[in-house]
């Protein structure tokens, strides 16, 4: 018998050849029996008043007038499903300034979809029958619809557009995501198989051929499949192992196995054991595509045997799809398998090979460069030495200080004039290269490992904050006074920033070093002994002209006393202020050190250090998204 029309459209169409409408108005007695005619409400109504006629109770197939609202809300299941999509949704978002849209092109289709079918009614179950050229799954289709709604025969192809049945009303909303057309909808007719109420909620799509030589065919195919909630495959023994079949649809759908039905038909053609020994084959291939196979209870593939022809093992497949369909869960098994696929194509560009990050010996490495080419350990033995200089200036006698004044009294090369000279360009430009050094290093020691976009980002975020940083660096060594340093002027203001815990600069040079408190005892020693050798020499040249009494040992003594003790003076201050010029010294090497790190931090760790942050974002995502998997990708 021909299929009844379509309950969600009610447009009355007949049967999916064009001509019930007329049959119809040609013979109405006992048509809807013979099969001449049942093409919509006017063959139910005429049936149920023949048999009411005869006394006999009549099964009463739903009425358009019966049927329940056409769009009922999908409804969650409360499992996983729900907070995957969300942190998908959210990795999406989060990812869309570090990765090119082909990458995130996948995971918005399948939110998209997921969207689209969470929408619709979640009572229906929508099931594709899919197959090669001559492997009767129209045959099939018609078996479990019990009517010939597909058309079946030798011409090849037969199936030229998606057609549905849809056991209960309500799916028009499914359909119309399909696609599939008024005039291609249809319902069981009355019998077994419209009345079985594990079927009630079941959409069966008949489709065109996968191998069709036409190309709009397969692109029908593709785009119906990408829809539905679950696939029955129908293979026949001659085709069953096609290259095609299993590298175009059963390994990319590998994931997929839970909502899968892979049906050997037409097993009536082997003879024997034949059967048996084909269907272990096809298990084998099936399980060389990566398709979990569900038996023993396991999850996974539906693997079986039949002949639509003759009606053998199509109640087995008939009962089977019931329990799916009753399960209610294919929708959301296909949305999982759907984010599972999804987040296999992502995991190249969100999992990364160690433990990726910048860590504090990196850190430190970092800052050691930089100390290096800001020049900070050669400020901080220009401070020390500067101290020492302070001291012997204080301390010194003043016969050695006039000597130091006359050598450093303004001649080329003296230590006053080497302070101050300008840098070559060959030693700045080695300065630069050592920052730019240090970056790049810094750079890729926290980019190792990490996915290609991502360790992309790492790269651009240190180099674009590098700009400007040897200018920076330039402008503390100038403001602390190391020797060597650029006089130029034209510091950033990161730089004249990260110059402020120096403190004690002026004009470029170090401020005057402070002076301990014993120096002014030392300077009166000095003092002293340099006022008993002048006392000395003057009790001397006395007694030489005859002012004074001859008397040479006293004031030879107090001479000699002057002599020695100046010295000793300037020897004692010279040991007293080590200690106190080595952590002069160092202490101006450790502000200029951490002058440099606030600098190279500023503009170069935290930037890195922020798309590191983005990073385990949107990996904590994937890892929600993938947590749950249930295809154990």
């Amino acid at each position: 018998m021909t299929a009844v029309t379509d309950q969600d459209n009610g447009n009355g169409n007949g049967n999916s050849n064009g001509g019930g409408s007329g049959k119809a108005a040609g013979d109405t007695s006992g048509s809807g029996r013979d099969g001449r005619w049942d093409d919509g409400l006017i063959a139910r109504r005429a049936a149920a008043a023949e048999a009411d006629e005869a006394g006999e109770a009549a099964p009463r197939a739903p009425a358009e007038d019966d049927a329940e609202p056409q769009v009922e809300a999908y409804v969650p299941s409360g499992g996983p499903l729900p907070p995957r999509l969300d942190a998908l949704r959210e990795l999406v978002g989060l990812s869309r300034a570090r990765l090119d849209r082909d990458t995130l092109a996948e995971a918005g289709r399948v939110l998209d979809e997921a969207a689209a079918r969470q929408r619709l009614s979640s009572r229906h179950t929508v099931i594709a029958v899919a197959g090669a050229t001559g492997s009767g799954k129209s045959t099939l289709f018609n078996a479990l619809a019990g009517a010939p709604i597909s058309d079946t025969g030798l011409r090849r192809p037969t199936t030229s557009q998606p057609i549905a049945c849809s056991w209960t009303d309500g799916a028009a909303g499914l359909l119309d995501r399909l696609a599939v057309p008024g005039r291609l909808r249809r319902r069981p007719h009355p019998g077994p198989a419209a009345f079985d109420e594990a079927l009630q909620g079941l959409v069966l799509v008949d489709l065109p051929d996968h191998d069709s030589a036409a190309t709009e065919h397969r692109d029908q195919v593709d785009r119906v499949l990408a829809l539905v909630d679950a696939v029955i495959w129908v293979v026949d023994p001659e085709k069953y192992a096609d290259a095609a079949l299993h590298e175009r649809y059963l390994r990319p759908l590998a994931g997929h196995a839970e909502v899968t039905f892979v049906v050997l038909n037409q097993t009536d053609r082997l003879p024997g054991e034949a059967a048996d020994l084909v269907l272990d084959d096809l298990r084998r291939l099936l399980d060389e595509d990566g398709i979990a196979l569900g038996e023993h209870g396991e999850p996974g593939a539906t693997v079986m045997s039949l002949s639509a022809l003759t009606g053998d093992g199509v109640p087995e497949l008939r009962e089977m799809v019931g329990r799916f369909v009753q399960d209610r869960t294919a929708a959301t098994r296909r949305l999982s398998a759907d984010v599972d696929a999804a987040a296999a194509r992502l995991r190249p560009v969100y999992v990364a090979e160690g433990r990726p990050g910048l860590g504090e010996r990196a850190r430190e490495e970092f800052t050691d460069r930089l100390a290096e080419a800001v020049g900070a350990a050669a400020a901080g033995q220009a401070a020390e030495r500067e101290w020492r200089r302070n001291a012997g200036r204080a301390c010194g006698t003043p016969w050695l200080r006039l000597w130091r004044w006359y050598e450093n009294r303004g001649l080329p090369g003296s230590l006053d004039r080497m302070g101050q000279a300008l840098t070559p360009p060959e030693e700045e430009l080695t300065a630069r290269q050592r920052v730019e050094q240090a970056v790049r290093i810094v750079a890729d020691d926290a980019a190792d490992g990490l996915p290609g976009p991502w360790a992309q980002a790492v790269r651009e975020a240190a180099f674009n904050g590098a700009k400007g940083l040897p200018e920076a660096l330039d402008e503390l060594a100038v403001k602390a006074g190391a020797p060597g340093a650029s006089k130029r002027g034209g510091g950033t203001e990161a730089g004249q920033g990260a110059a402020a815990p120096l403190g004690g600069t002026l004009g470029g040079r170090p401020a005057k070093p402070p002076r301990p408190k014993w120096w002014p005892a030392a300077v009166l020693a000095q003092v002293s002994m340099t006022l008993l050798q002048i006392f000395g020499g003057l009790w001397l040249v006395g007694q030489i002209i005859g002012v004074l009494e001859p008397g040479l040992v006293t004031p030879a003594l107090i001479m000699l006393a002057g002599v020695v003790g100046g010295p000793l003076v300037e020897w004692s201050c010279a040991a007293a202020i080590r200690g106190p010029a080595r952590r002069y010294g160092q202490d101006a090497e450790r502000r200029l050190r951490e002058a440099a790190a606030g600098c190279g931090r500023a503009r170069v760790l935290d930037p890195v250090a922020a798309e590191l942050v983005r990073y385990r974002e949107v990996r904590e995502r994937y890892v929600t998204v993938t947590e749950f998997s249930t295809t154990g990708r």
